[in-house]
């Protein structure tokens, strides 16, 4: 029995190890593909006469030895120049590596006077036993359409109501030509909006692109200081000549609190007594769009005098509301009568709030009395000194 289990064990080995390999063979990639070509994404272009344009091109090597292949453009019409650019220089041959490829460029000079019928242009490398050829159709047009793109990197921005908002916005001028582009914002009222250059303060209206190329701006849009919090688009508009492009960019405005001081009934003015304390209300409102918390109360006053408050923190004060707190202010016992500025401040969150309190300070009415009392004890004395020596 024992010699019949290792005979079908040996057996089921044997079948599983042939059945094994096709698996791996089959999951290697087939290689269907060999040779060499000559290739674009564009095979058929319109160009304008006087100018020069570049088609990108790839020289691919598809399981072939590496070899040099020489490289040359046939059937230009006469006035025009062909040039095949490889690294941004002339070249005249190429070496792909085995699965592999070189990029390559065919730069064509069209002269002004050149005729509108269309030309066949064939791009080919030869090597030893290899070559490719890639035919280009090359059509002319007197005035081609200008075209506009307009992107923005970053199209949405958060902040405060504070904050400036910064979008960095990419031109491209697609057309054959070279164009001036202007530029709008179309923001939600009250908005401000500019452009300014890239890297730059100095504010702009237009700008001049070349045929081909991109230029990046900078659109600035500040809100107003009193706006709620919200979403709020910003359209962008580019003119060119006959050409226009659009893009949105967005502002998420979080709450800001907002604080006001006052006194109570929207008074200004206190009194006090010297070396006394008096007791002042203070009203402090949140007219912002977001709650102000552990608001902090400070106050500046003359030399010598003491000032506190009850409470002296504020926990929290929602969007439209208001709380009075009591400010307890001890003028130095050396004031003398007169008005004098109390200066009170609330802050929260970096929001601060301050107003000017006048306050008229009189002298304490028992040194008045004091102060009769010493008048009247001298004008005694000069009475009975006068009756004293008048006699005499």
């Amino acid at each position: 029995m024992r010699a019949l289990d290792v005979a079908r064990l040996v057996a089921a080995f044997g079948l599983a190890i042939p059945l094994a390999i096709p698996s791996v063979s089959a999951a290697e990639p087939p290689h269907d593909i060999k040779g060499l070509y000559m290739m674009t994404d564009y095979p058929a272009v319109t160009i304008r006469p006087g100018t020069t344009s570049n088609i990108s091109l790839r020289l691919q090597n598809y399981d072939l030895g590496p070899q040099r292949y020489k490289l040359s453009v046939e059937g230009v019409p006469s006035g025009w120049t062909a040039t095949l650019l490889g690294g941004g220089q002339p070249v005249a041959a190429a070496m792909p590596a085995p699965d592999s490829s070189v990029p390559l460029q065919l730069r064509l000079d069209v002269p002004a006077n050149a005729s509108l019928a269309e030309q066949t242009l064939t791009v080919k490398a030869e090597g030893q036993g290899s070559e490719a050829t890639l035919p280009i159709v090359v059509a002319l047009a007197k005035e081609l359409p200008a075209k506009l793109t307009v992107t923005s990197k970053l199209p949405e921005l958060r902040g405060s109501p504070k904050s400036n908002f910064e979008y960095a916005l990419t031109i491209k001028n697609d057309s054959g030509r070279n164009l001036v582009a202007s530029f709008a914002a179309a923001a939600p009222q009250n908005f401000e909006t500019s452009f300014t250059e890239a890297y730059g303060t100095q504010e702009l209206s237009s700008i001049p692109i070349e045929a081909g190329q991109s230029k990046d701006i900078k659109l600035k849009v500040r809100p107003p200081s009193a706006i709620d919090a919200g979403h709020f688009p910003v359209k962008v508009t580019v003119n060119a000549e006959d050409a226009s492009a659009q893009t949105e960019v967005a502002l998420d405005v979080a709450g800001q609190p907002q604080l006001q001081l006052s006194g109570r009934d929207g008074l200004l003015s206190a009194r006090a007594v010297a070396a006394e304390q008096s007791t002042i209300p203070v009203v402090v409102t949140n007219t912002g769009t977001a709650p102000a918390d552990n608001i902090e109360l400070a106050a500046t006053a003359p030399s010598g005098w003491k000032v506190t408050f009850q409470p002296t923190r504020i926990k929290r004060l929602v969007p439209g509301k208001d709380t009075e707190v009591q400010a307890l202010v001890t003028p130095s016992d050396k004031s003398l009568a007169g008005d004098y500025q109390l200066a009170m401040r609330a802050t929260s969150r970096g929001e601060t709030a301050s107003s000017q309190f006048r306050v008229t300070v009189s002298t304490s009415t028992v040194w008045g009395m004091a102060g009769a009392g010493v008048i009247g004890v001298a004008l005694l004395l000069m009475l009975g000194a006068v009756a004293r020596f008048g006699r005499r």
